[in-house]
């Protein structure tokens, strides 16, 4: 019997389309079917394997605006919200080193980026009565590192719960509402930090990869999750196959967290 995700039609809005994990994503559903309308500070020139895509910074209100916009002229609907963006550009050093500054940009990308393109795209999904949301939230939720995480882990629990909320508002007009928690992703920007890590120590790449594995205070399975192993799982909730989970959070993390 073969495992058809049943997407095949389906219009999709994929955030941080371009890298990492965003970009295993758009592979992932172009394959199984669905129409795309991809978004990024910086993405082709042209289209991609019939993807479309929308320039925009979604950390600010406008560019929220632009891509809910540009989403729904170039899909004439969206059935599926992948929203990927994260990250940090908090300095380390703890407490003392968040300014407002700091804390309003964190917020801006790990949270009020998807509670904007929820807030645009829900009245259609609402309209005809069928969707999908899947925020990408972290295990740095549950596990922040206060040296240098603190603020990005702080948003992603306001994510985390905001997803539950509007989980529990949407479900019975028909929007599923579903969280991936990854923990350490090879994805570029990690093996930079591993090469990085590396050279700092006088060790390999394998050992930059340790010393990350032991911040964080070890990953059982002995490695961090591949891009394809977050996407894969990411088009699982969002396919019909997955139709009664909702409002509930995936842990992906190779065993990090001690008790999910």
């Amino acid at each position: 019997m073969s495992f058809d995700l049943q997407l095949a039609g389906r219009r999709a809005l994929v955030t941080a389309a371009t890298k990492g994990v965003g970009a295993a994503v758009v592979g992932t559903l172009t394959a199984a079917g669905v129409k795309i309308v991809g978004t990024a500070r910086t993405v082709p020139d042209t289209s991609t394997n019939g993807v479309q895509y929308v320039a925009a910074d979604i950390s600010t209100a406008e560019g929220c605006a632009a891509v809910a916009k540009g989403a729904l002229e170039l899909l004439g609907g969206v059935d599926i919200i992948v929203n990927v963006l994260g990250g940090s550009s908090a300095p380390p050093g703890g407490f003392a080193k968040l300014t407002d500054d700091v804390w309003i940009s964190e917020l801006d990308v790990n949270l009020m980026s998807a509670v904007r393109i929820d807030r645009a795209l829900l009245p259609s999904m609402i309209e005809q009565r069928s969707g999908v949301i899947v925020h990408v939230t972290s295990i740095q939720h549950q596990l922040p590192l206060p040296d240098s995480t603190t603020a990005y882990a702080a948003a992603k629990a306001a994510l985390s719960t905001y997803s539950k909320s509007l989980s529990k508002e949407v479900t019975p007009k028909g929007i599923r509402v579903v969280r991936v928690s990854p923990g350490w992703i090879e994805t570029e920007a990690a093996v930079a930090l591993a090469e990085r890590l590396a050279a700092e120590a006088g060790t390999d790449y394998e050992g930059g990869k340790q010393i990350i594995m032991n911040a964080l205070g070890g990953i059982p399975l002995g490695r961090p999750a591949k891009p394809q192993e977050v996407a894969d799982l990411i088009a699982f909730v969002a396919s019909p196959r997955a139709g009664s989970i909702t409002g509930t959070e995936f842990t992906i993390d190779g065993g990090t967290v001690p008790v999910a």
